[in-house]
């Protein structure tokens, strides 16, 4: 554990971890002073109840042989569970027992007992009896005669052992033992979900730093391909040959489609891992946009893309690149999905915050379950009656990422009766 904690990186995540678990730790450190607390009272509070009841039943001897109760305390506290009652007087061993009863039940003190009696004539501790709270009096199962021994320098004395005080004292702190014992269980359960958290987020950077090393290794030999392809597609031999000459088309056009892939899922990395640098400054987002439209329109003849805006001019400081590619990604993705003639309004709208940016469609919506979830990396929504779409479902995920580098907001929601609408809002101090 030592090791593992030494490894890790001072970051938000560690930083959180670390709090909850000194809070558990803290928390169990103060129950468990409150359960010594607890034991040490319940300790002192029983004694007391024996010293008093022990101290009735040498009073009311003394009193039955009219004799004065001596001013030193009779009563010798062996241990916990064992004392010794120095009576200095004859008494019969079956007042003893009553008067012990009747004196700990007056103090209610419900725990078993057993007595001896030392015999001067024998010089040995006579066993006396084995009380059972519970009724039992002849528990001949719980006695222990050896237990009693001979005090020296006394003469009329008996000994009193309670054999089961320290489970008296267990089960009376029930309560803070069940307190205690979930506490653990939650310590127990915090640091197996640490160390489980801390696994999959290992296996996560070992996914993202493959991921970002194959895309880089991919690029080499793709750019090879490319320029070699685009050589050979110019000689005079593959022109005059048609067929040659559409089968180097269809490696550079897949070769193209391949690197823009390879660009994004690095863009996407780059994001994440906050290492992407924005260079921003003051543009017309209408020029912009304009440009994805016609862009998408080229390329989705089949389309039919509608631009408004208030103004032709609104200029906001930001990446012109990253502000393309989130846009192009949007119309790009309400095209893609639709399973009708797709019909996509891009909207800028003045709002008392900003400006926002709408991208509305009219394709079969996204269901509830799912719509909160479109935003997350390589999450695409299960689609039935519907071909697969290509794509690593990064496309969303980078536009939330920029979005979130430039302080913007961004929501999805359906629209009624199909179609979805993803919102950019672009605040007042980014617009110039």
């Amino acid at each position: 554990m030592q090791t593992i904690f030494q490894n890790l990186k001072f970051n938000k995540l560690n930083i959180i971890v670390f709090i909850g678990l000194i809070a558990i730790i803290g928390v169990i450190t103060m129950q468990l002073v409150m359960l010594k607390q607890a034991f040490m009272f319940e300790r002192k509070e029983i004694g007391d109840k024996i010293h008093f009841a022990l101290q009735d039943v040498v009073n009311k001897i003394y009193g039955d042989n009219v004799n004065d109760v001596p001013s030193a305390t009779p009563i010798k506290k062996v241990s916990d569970d064992y004392y010794v009652v120095n009576v200095n007087d004859v008494f019969e061993a079956e007042i003893l027992e009553y008067y012990l009863k009747s004196e700990f039940q007056k103090v209610q003190l419900d725990v078993d007992y057993e007595y001896a009696i030392y015999d001067c004539a024998s010089d040995e501790m006579v066993y006396g009896n084995y009380i059972d709270v519970e009724g039992d009096e002849q528990n001949e199962g719980e006695k222990c005669e050896n237990c009693f021994t001979k005090k020296e320098g006394l003469v009329y004395y008996f000994a009193i052992r309670f054999p089961h005080l320290t489970y008296n004292y267990i089960q009376s702190l029930q309560q803070y033992w069940i307190y205690t014992g979930v506490l653990f269980l939650v310590l127990v359960i915090y640091v197996y979900s640490v160390f489980t958290l801390l696994k999959q987020k290992r296996y996560t950077e070992l996914q993202k730093d493959f991921i970002n090393n194959m895309t880089h290794e991919f690029k080499t030999p793709l750019s090879s391909i490319l320029i070699a392809s685009n050589y050979a597609a110019k000689q005079e031999e593959i022109e005059k040959h048609p067929k040659l000459h559409k089968y180097l088309q269809i490696i550079i056009e897949q070769s193209n489609k391949l690197n823009q892939h390879i660009e994004r899922i690095l863009n996407v990395a780059k994001a994440e891992n906050n290492l992407m640098t924005l260079e921003k400054k003051a543009f017309n987002i209408v020029d912009t946009l304009e440009l994805v439209k016609d862009n998408a329109g080229l390329k989705y003849p089949d389309a039919a893309i509608i631009f408004s805006t208030p103004k032709q001019e609104y200029k906001v400081v930001a990446d012109a690149f990253h502000f393309y590619n989130i846009a192009y990604n949007i119309v790009e993705n309400a095209v893609k999905y639709n399973n009708t003639t797709p019909q996509i309004t891009i909207a800028i709208q003045e709002t008392n915050k900003g400006l926002d940016l709408l991208f509305s469609d009219n394709g079969p919506g996204i269901p509830s379950q799912h719509i909160e979830y479109v935003f997350d990396r390589f999450y695409r929504v299960p689609r039935e009656n519907k071909k697969e779409v290509e794509g690593f479902g990064i496309g969303l995920f980078y536009v939330k990422k920029i979005c979130e580098h430039h302080g913007w907001k961004i929501n999805i929601k359906n629209n009624q009766p199909t179609g979805v609408t993803i919102t950019i809002s672009i605040p007042k101090k980014s617009i110039t």
